[in-house]
């Protein structure tokens, strides 16, 4: 029986990467002009190099759009961008990096990860909710802030231990909140992120401790930019605010598969398009009953069942629980990642390979049937979709992948805490 539920799992996931790797290669043969903000960031550098400000369109070779990253970033991205190697081979090099990151993703076992936990983190990352098809079409830098995130996730959610041991880890963790903290400042929008930080099994102040880290890495490239770079800032706060004239403008509700957009549609049908209250108070509504507030019943029901002592606090309770079970706090705090990182009022496509890297972690260690069901709605279903061109012109696709796929994890949430963490996996 063990043997027939092996033989039908490895034929989904055969079939699952068949699919995810068509996908991209289809890609390949189609007549578009790919790698657009890899041009719009090279060209940036190029003229930050020159002398000119480069959040002013007219200054940039070759692209209409607009260059939406802080002054500091400009430095930063010099050395990918020079001699036009990366604008010349993007395309080699983007996969490469993807697989990167699978590689690098931590797990939640005390023991070296097998070979099928690797396959599998990799073929989330490249194919979960299309996201990597977008970074790959469009030549995206979150390419980088994925490896980055891969990085401080690995630093985060180091082995749980104890003692000395956990003192020798902590600067690991420090050092890994600082460098997701900083990958949240390119995206400012994703900065919630970091309250998930609270969820790892350590005492409460030195989770405190990490989310100050984080909030500061967040903060310092920010603060740089305004003192280092001031003329480039006020520039920079003028093309955000969309104050430059005749130049494409990050708008909030620039087309996108996120809940925000999905409000905005919805209140469309209704005829409060114009109406941003009634807007922002759908999104709200969506994102709390959708994903917040499942999540939040989901960890009470874990908590629920520990004995209370006699005045402690739901918090108290809480931060006990994840230091009783360290490796379903892990698990927990990813999933809180991926919540907040789902609820963004701006997910654009391409965001969906950075939600793919969080799910890459959580998909590993799931039962059979979760695992099967994760693979159908998170990796198959899109790219099925995808390879027939039947969402060319609307990837809400992605949003309810993402959606179908965090309800999957909830589901199956009581594994986290049935799961002994004394059993290695």
């Amino acid at each position: 029986m063990a043997s027939r539920r092996n033989l039908w799992l490895a034929c989904l996931i055969a079939l699952t990467a068949l699919l995810v790797f068509g996908n991209l290669a289809s890609d390949v043969g189609l007549d578009v002009k790919y790698g657009w903000d890899t041009r719009v960031n090279c060209a940036a550098v190029d003229a930050y190099v020159g002398g000119l400000d480069p959040y002013f369109v007219k200054n940039l070779k070759g692209t209409k759009l607009s260059y939406p990253y802080l002054p500091v970033t400009l430095d930063a991205f010099r050395p990918f961008c020079a001699d036009g190697i990366l604008v010349a081979h993007y395309k080699t090099i983007f996969p490469v990096l993807a697989v990167l990151c699978g590689l690098i993703l931590p797990g939640f076992g005390r023991t070296r990860p097998s070979a099928r936990d690797v396959g599998l983190r990799v073929l989330c990352a490249l194919g979960a909710f299309v996201g990597f098809e977008w970074v790959q079409a469009s030549g995206n830098f979150a390419i980088l802030s994925g490896v980055l995130t891969a990085i401080a996730l690995r630093l985060l959610l180091s082995p749980p231990a104890s003692g000395a041991a956990e003192d020798r880890s902590f600067p690991s963790r420090l050092a890994g909140a600082a460098l997701l903290g900083l990958v949240m400042s390119f995206k400012l929008v994703f900065f919630p992120v970091l309250a998930a930080l609270y969820f790892l099994p350590l005492p409460r102040g030195r989770k405190l401790m990490l989310i100050a880290m984080a909030v500061f890495s967040f903060a310092l490239p920010i603060l740089i930019s305004w003192l280092a770079y001031p003329d480039l800032f006020a520039s920079w706060q003028l093309a955000v605010a969309g104050k430059i004239p005749d130049q494409h403008l990050v708008e909030l509700f620039e087309s996108n598969p996120s809940l925000l957009l999905l409000a905005r549609d919805l209140m469309g049908h209704v005829g409060l398009i114009d109406s941003k209250p009634a807007i922002f108070a759908t999104y709200a509504f969506a994102a709390t009953a959708l994903v917040l507030v499942p999540f939040v019943l989901s960890v009470l029901r874990l908590i629920g069942s520990r004995p209370a002592h006699e005045g402690d606090s739901l918090l108290a309770r809480l931060d006990r629980w994840l230091m009783d079970h360290p490796r379903a706090a892990m698990r927990i705090t990813v999933l809180a990642m991926f919540a907040l990182y789902l609820s963004s009022p701006r997910l654009k496509e391409y965001a969906f390979f950075e939600l793919a890297l969080y799910a890459a972690i959580l998909l590993v260690d799931l039962p059979a049937r979760a695992l099967a069901a994760a693979l159908t709605v998170g990796l198959l279903m899109p790219s099925l979709i995808f390879v027939t061109g039947s969402s060319s012109e609307d990837n809400s696709i992605q949003l309810f992948s993402a959606l179908m796929f965090f309800w999957v994890l909830l589901l199956d949430a009581r594994h986290a805490g049935r799961v002994p963490d004394t059993v290695q996996l």
